[in-house]
C-alpha cells in the first residue's frame, strides 16, 4: 500500500524528551524557539504559535477588529476553516473564482469585488503554491485593505523570492498531514508589532500580563510538547521540500501527455512546496476521476479529493446571512476533476514508478 500521507517525526524525540525532563510542558521556552524558527522561514519579525491553523485564521481576523457588514474576499476552493474564521469574525464572506492553472484565486476578479465594505483580502495558497501575490498586494495597497494569507499548506513556498506568510498576516497549520507538523498547531506571522501583540494577548485569555486582562480572549495556546515536534520539522523543512519537489518532478515527467490528464503546474516566479500533487481528470480522459481513483485503490495506491465541493456548498452555509454565494464556473468544474496522488517525502523512487505505471495503465486501458 502506498499511502497519500506518511509523516516522519523521528527526529522529534530529543526535543520532546527535553521538554518532558524540564517539567514544563505547557506554553514556554520551546514554543518561543519554534516561533523564532517560523519567523525566519517566513522572513518576518514576529511569529505567534497557536493551537491550530483555524485559530491562526480566527485570531488574525479578530486582531483586525472587523465589524458586521465588513467584507472579506477569499477563494471558494478551500477547506472550511477559511470560511468558518470569516463567519466567526462577524464579517461577510465573498468569493472570487479561481484560475485552473494554479487552483488559486483570480486576482483580476478579486479586484472587481472590492467595494466600500471590503476590509480584508484572504488569498489561499492551495496545495503548496501561492496565488499571484503581487496582484493581490497591488489591490490591497490601492484600496487600503489588509491581507490575511491562508498559507496552511504552503510553509516554505515563495512568490518572486518572497516567502508565503510575509505579505500581510500569514496563517500556517501544523496539523498532522501538513508539510511541517506538530500533530496539532498553527502559526501567525507578521511584521506588525500591533498585530503580534494583539494576537499574543488574544491567544491567552486576553491577558497582557498575569491577571491583567486587556480584552476578551480565549485559550489558543500551543504546548511545549507540540512545539518540540514542530521545531524538529521546521529544522528539516528544506530537506522535506526538496524531496517533495523531486517527487513532483518525477511524477510530472512520467504522467505528462496522457489524454485527459492535466498535471499540476509551477507558475513563473513561484516555488512550490507540493503539499499535494493534484492532477485533473478531464472529460477527455477514458475514465472518470472516481473511476481512476478506484482503479488506483485496487492497485494499492491511496488517492484523495481535496475538495469535493466548493466551500460554501453545504446546507449550513448556503443560506447563511454572512455568506454571499456567487457563480464560480471554474472552481465548480475543478471540484469534479481533481485527484491528489501521493507526493510525500517518504516515497521511494520505486514507489513513484509504481504510481506512474499504475496511473498510465489505468488511463490507457
Amino acid at each position: 500500500m502506498i499511502p497519500l500521507v506518511s509523516v516522519d517525526v523521528q527526529d522529534a524525540e530529543p526535543l520532546v524528551l527535553e521538554v518532558l525532563r524540564s517539567g514544563h510542558i505547557s506554553q514556554g521556552p520551546m514554543v518561543e524557539r519554534l516561533e523564532r524558527a517560523a519567523a525566519e522561514v517566513a522572513g518576518v519579525r514576529h511569529a505567534i504559535a497557536v493551537n491550530s491553523g483555524s485559530a491562526a485564521l480566527s485570531l488574525s481576523l479578530e486582531a483586525l477588529d472587523l465589524r458586521p457588514g465588513d467584507e472579506v474576499i477569499t477563494s471558494p476552493f478551500t477547506f472550511v476553516a477559511t470560511l468558518n474564521a470569516i463567519i466567526a469574525s462577524g464579517a461577510t464572506a465573498k468569493f472570487t473564482d479561481i484560475r485552473a492553472e494554479d487552483f488559486n484565486i483570480d486576482p483580476a476578479l478579486m479586484e472587481e469585488l472590492v467595494n466600500e465594505r471590503t476590509k480584508v483580502l484572504l488569498p489561499v495558497s492551495l496545495y503548496g503554491q501561492t496565488p499571484d501575490m503581487s496582484a493581490v498586494d497591488r489591490t490591497a495597497s490601492a484600496h487600503g485593505l489588509a491581507i490575511v494569507e491562508d498559507s496552511a499548506q504552503a510553509i516554505g513556498a515563495t512568490f518572486q523570492g518572497r516567502p508565503s506568510g510575509s505579505f500581510g498576516i500569514g496563517c500556517f497549520s501544523l496539523y498532522a498531514t501538513k508539510n511541517v507538523t506538530a500533530g496539532e498547531g498553527g502559526i501567525i506571522t507578521t511584521d506588525s508589532d500591533e498585530v503580534a501583540e494583539r494576537t499574543r494577548i488574544l491567544r491567552n485569555q486576553g491577558m497582557r500580563g498575569r491577571y491583567e486582562f486587556a480584552c476578551i480572549g480565549g485559550n489558543y495556546r500551543l504546548s511545549d510538547l507540540h512545539a518540540a515536534v514542530g521545531l524538529s520539522q521546521v529544522i528539516r523543512l528544506q530537506e522535506f521540500s526538496e524531496r517533495r519537489r523531486h517527487n513532483a518532478e518525477k511524477l510530472s515527467k512520467g504522467l505528462g501527455e496522457l489524454e485527459g490528464l492535466v498535471i499540476p503546474q509551477v507558475m513563473d516566479g513561484r516555488s512550490h512546496v507540493w503539499h499535494q500533487y493534484t492532477v485533473r481528470v478531464t472529460a477527455d480522459a477514458p475514465c472518470t476521476r472516481d473511476e481512476l481513483a478506484a482503479k488506483l485503490a485496487s492497485r494499492g495506491i491511496v488517492t484523495s479529493v481535496h475538495y469535493p465541493r466548493l466551500v460554501f456548498d453545504y446546507e449550513c452555509y448556503r443560506e447563511h446571512p454572512q455568506v454571499v454565494v456567487p457563480e464560480v464556473p471554474v472552481a465548480s468544474r475543478i471540484t469534479e476533476e481533481i485527484l491528489a496522488l501521493p507526493v510525500h517525502p517518504r516515497l521511494s523512487d520505486a514507489d513513484l514508478e509504481q504510481i506512474i505505471d499504475e496511473t498510465r495503465a489505468a488511463l490507457l486501458a
